[in-house]
């Protein structure tokens, strides 16, 4: 190897390290969304959580179904709760779109298409067993055919089912999905702007 392949190899190796650091930082922002600091993700989720920046993907096929995932039970909020697609939370500086790919890819292995923002200004605040979440949120839809190939410390399932069979579960007093995946899902249902990438993307 010579010694420009060897700094190839060295500077990249920071790079990503550098980079896996960052994805372990959560930005805090004001009620305005305006970035006021960062904080580790683990130690930052606590029973006074501070608002933060995050994001929510719903993932459709082309046969209409929905790609939900059991969160793995290693995590530290909702643990083997199910939920959407995927979530996650920004890095600094970088867009929701970014961010929503970045996560798609690490936790499922999907390059999803057709990432649209439909509910920019979600903002929700949620706790469970004495640990909260509480963030600004925009929610995205994308489409992908393939299956995912988790990654075992962020997703411990996964499975696809009907949107509509979905949303009529929402009212189910049984039903165990994330809280934030069932606001979402309502908000979706009655936007105008969802039905309508919906109906140009999914078959009837």
């Amino acid at each position: 190897m010579t010694l420009t392949q060897k700094i190839v190899l060295e500077l990249s190796s920071v790079w990503w390290r550098l980079r896996n650091a960052a994805d372990e930082l959560i930005v805090l922002v004001d009620d305005n969304g305006t970035p006021i600091g960062i904080a580790p993700k683990l130690q930052a989720h606590n029973s006074e959580t501070k608002l933060h920046l995050a994001f929510s993907v719903f993932v459709f096929n082309s046969r209409g179904e929905l790609l939900l995932q059991q969160r793995a039970m290693t995590k530290k909020t909702w643990p083997g709760v199910w939920s959407n697609s995927c979530c996650g939370h920004l890095m600094l500086h970088e867009t929701t779109e970014h961010a929503a790919a970045r996560r798609l890819k690490k936790e499922l292995g999907l390059i999803a298409n057709d990432l649209t923002v439909i509910l920019p200004n979600f903002r929700y605040r949620a706790e469970k067993d004495k640990v909260v979440e509480n963030e600004i949120c925009p929610v995205l839809v994308a489409t992908c055919d393939s299956d995912p190939i988790p990654d075992a410390s962020e997703v411990a399932d996964f499975r696809w089912i009907d949107w509509r069979e979905f949303v009529s579960s929402l009212d189910d007093p049984a039903n165990e999905k994330s809280p934030w995946a069932v606001e979402e899902s309502r908000l979706l249902t009655d936007s105008s702007l969802f039905r309508k990438w919906f109906a140009e993307r999914i078959p009837a």
